[in-house]
């Protein structure tokens, strides 16, 4: 384990703790897997399915975040990640295995950190439409608070270009 890599993830997070070390692992082993560099702009894309601890340790070590478009949420609420290469068109998820270990929070880390990878994580070669690159928006004056919102997230309602704060959804319950 890269212990340096580690101290500055956690410095980027802000405290250690087995949520982190999961994001660590799986951002280094795909890295090693796919033979990554850090994304700079939008070559790798990782799609999570979990908006917890690790998606920090993912964007500080692959680069992949929500501001350039190539880290997305995909919410399932599993510890997911799929690493993908646009160059290569290769895609590689790890899901981590279950493991009701009845440790304290130190202890799971630790083992996180230095676990095979084998042991941690379901890993496997996948076949995933890539996602297109980040589309840039115009903004439009919601006619109702007076804000500003991208284009793609503005309602027409009763005439008026609306924000989604101020949209009011209509359903009949079907």
């Amino acid at each position: 384990m890269n212990k340096e890599l580690w101290n500055k993830c956690v410095e980027f997070h802000g405290h250690e703790c087995p949520g982190l070390a999961i994001g660590f692992r799986a951002s280094q082993i795909a890295k090693e897997k796919m033979e990554l560099n850090f994304s700079q702009d939008e070559e790798i894309v990782c799609i999570t399915e979990n908006d917890a601890c690790g998606v920090d340790a993912v964007q500080f070590i692959t680069g992949c975040t929500l501001g350039k478009g190539n880290l997305i949420l995909k919410g399932t609420g599993k510890m997911a990640f799929t690493f993908i290469n646009r160059k290569k068109g290769e895609a590689f998820r790890l899901i981590l295995k279950y493991n009701e270990m009845k440790t304290d929070r130190e202890e799971r880390q630790d083992y996180i950190l230095k676990a095979p990878a084998e042991d941690l994580f379901k890993m496997e070669w996948v076949t995933v439409e890539i996602p297109e690159k980040a589309k840039r928006f115009n903004t439009v004056i919601c006619e109702v608070c007076g804000e500003g919102a991208s284009e793609n997230k503005i309602r027409l309602q009763e005439g008026k270009k609306v924000c989604l704060d101020c949209y009011k959804e209509y359903s009949r319950g079907w």
